[in-house]
């Protein structure tokens, strides 16, 4: 079985890395989704944009991951799951836009923004080759911003 170079002290096999690397592929799905699904529906065109903006990210984010996952060897993660999405903070997405409460939208984006920024944390705790590393980083920083951002607008708005 093939190894990956280290960055930590534990050498994972390519195997681990493409599994880790398409959790993220998954995280960033339901991301895009969450986005997609806000931006559509939201009444708010500052919003709108934003929600537009961040679903972009998140599909840059799964062609980088994707790619990655191709010069491995590996068969890139296609789809997310219901129930992942469930875990990871994006399945009341839909009915909180239907209900027309911007700061609902805004605080299931947050939920769904904490759940990707620990999957990033927790990838990052990984012995990921220093390439990868540097992608997966470059992730990091965006999903925190946007995270950052997104909680800074829900309690704007929780004040109105």
């Amino acid at each position: 079985m093939a190894t990956s170079t280290v960055h930590g002290s534990e050498t994972l096999t390519n195997d681990q890395v493409i599994g880790h690397l398409n959790s993220l592929i998954e995280t960033c799905k339901d991301g895009q989704h969450g986005y997609n699904t806000a931006a559509e529906d939201v009444k708010n065109p500052d919003l709108k944009t934003l929600f537009m903006r961040y679903g972009q990210q998140r599909t840059q984010y799964i062609g980088e991951l994707q790619a990655e996952v191709r010069r491995l060897g590996g068969d890139p993660e296609k789809t997310s799951s219901v129930v992942g999405a469930m875990h990871r903070g994006w399945i009341n997405i839909k009915s909180a836009v239907a209900g027309g409460d911007e700061n609902a939208v805004l605080a299931e984006c947050e939920r769904g923004e904490d759940s990707a920024v620990e999957t990033y944390k927790k990838a990052l705790e990984e012995s990921f080759p220093s390439e990868l590393r540097a992608v997966v980083s470059k992730q990091h920083e965006g999903i925190l911003e946007a995270h950052d951002k997104i909680r800074s607008l829900t309690k704007m708005t929780e004040k109105k």
